[in-house]
């Protein structure tokens, strides 16, 4: 785990987690790392949850979606710090993207942060930064240690600036005590560059996809009422469709090759309006992340159409562990996190091939219980357990702030 020993001299105290995720509580999925990991930590210690900082700059004339964004945006700003659940805490500060917003957002977003830490009961609080503009508050905050979590390639984001995230990425490498990684590949590649790394891959909410997926050889279930009407057999793909990401022309191909599936796509869209048209493919939009696993278990397929984008080389899909937990066969293109799962899913290179995989999976009896035996050390539990242990190797140990934690709305 760790790559270089600190010299953490005495142990140091630290009352809480002030984590600068890399998205929105109020509006992203909440199978995310920083959301379940955070959320678990909770249970011990007051966590502060920074909503995602500005990281792009919306075009207000090519992108039709900038409306929507900036209600979104304004619409959490305007909750101020809400405690959601138990300690874990939700704060959406104001910061502006790009390079001349970078220096704006410096001096304003330390108070903020420090204004919501106290609101949560905290002084010394540990720095966890995930969204590369989080690197402003290094230095600016009274940190008992600062940890990058670096389960994206954020310099590869496309809509971002390359030069600011970089520099950014660069401050955090240099800062952090520990960087969290979620795919062995970019951890490997950063060997060196960091004090100390910890590899944690994504985990899955066993409980809830089994469920959902219900017992080995079960047929698939009719699904929520949007899609209960859809014929057999249903291909099934859950989470965001965007160009950083998805493979659209791959996507197409396969589903033009095979005109008697049907095709469902669950999540939010960022490709251009119009792009598929076919008539075998349903759209049903973002759905609640308490929802997921039971769309996933309505499916007979489930793929994983990705591109060979430098994103997806460096990531560690959450969504592998939560097809195979809810026991369907998986049908994907390869990447580089597959590697100790390729024998639980049928790798595709080209339509062609991507098409004959799921008729193939079609066709074939799924080993449910195996994919499940294999998932099971994986839950999210076991993860926030990795990460907790880690952060107190770092020599901190938690105490509890002296004052109780002020309600907050």
């Amino acid at each position: 785990m760790a790559m270089d020993q600190l010299n953490v001299g005495e142990i140091r105290s630290f009352d809480g987690i002030i984590c600068i995720g890399g998205e929105d509580w109020w509006y992203h999925n909440r199978g995310h790392f920083d959301f379940q990991i955070m959320r678990r930590l909770a249970r011990e210690m007051p966590v502060l949850f920074v909503n995602s900082l500005a990281v792009r700059m919306p075009s207000v004339t090519g992108d039709k979606q900038f409306a929507e964004r900036i209600q979104r945006k304004l619409k959490s700003l305007a909750r101020g710090v809400v405690n959601v659940e138990n300690n874990f805490f939700v704060f959406s500060p104001m910061s502006i993207p790009g390079s001349t917003g970078q220096k704006l957002t410096g001096w304003a977003l330390a108070p903020q942060i420090r204004y919501a830490a106290a609101r949560a009961g905290m002084r010394r609080p540990v720095l966890w930064v995930h969204c590369p503009a989080g690197a402003a508050l290094v230095g600016e905050i009274e940190a008992s240690a600062v940890v990058m979590q670096r389960t994206d390639r954020f310099e590869a984001f496309p809509e971002g600036d390359p030069v600011v995230l970089t520099r950014q990425i660069a401050d955090l490498k240099r800062a952090a005590d520990l960087v969290v990684y979620a795919a062995p590949h970019l951890m490997h590649e950063e060997t060196g560059e960091v004090k100390r790394q910890l590899l944690v891959t994504h985990g899955v909410e066993l409980e809830a996809f089994i469920a959902a997926g219900g017992a080995a050889g079960a047929r698939p279930s009719k699904g929520p009422g949007d899609i209960s009407f859809l014929p057999r057999p249903r291909v099934g793909f859950i989470g965001g469709i965007d160009a950083h990401t998805f493979d659209p022309e791959l996507f197409l191909a396969v589903a033009a090759r095979l005109p008697k599936a049907q095709f469902v796509m669950i999540g939010g869209c960022s490709l251009p309006e119009g792009w598929c048209t076919l008539p075998n493919v349903k759209f049903t939009g973002r759905k609640p992340y308490e929802m997921v696993a039971r769309y996933m278990a309505a499916m007979d397929v489930l793929i994983m159409p990705w591109n060979q984008s430098d994103w997806i080389k460096a990531c560690n899909p959450i969504k592998l562990k939560e097809y195979l937990a809810v026991g369907r066969p998986v049908v994907t293109t390869d990447f580089a996190a597959l590697d100790g799962w390729r024998d639980l899913v049928r790798v595709a290179d080209g339509a062609e091939d991507f098409a004959a995989a799921i008729e193939a999976a079609l066709a074939t009896p799924f080993d449910v219980a195996v994919a499940r035996e294999r998932v099971a050390p994986e839950s999210w539990d076991a993860k926030a357990t990795l990460v907790r242990d880690a952060i107190l190797d770092l020599g901190l140990r938690y105490e509890a702030a002296a004052a109780p934690a002020q309600s907050a709305a």
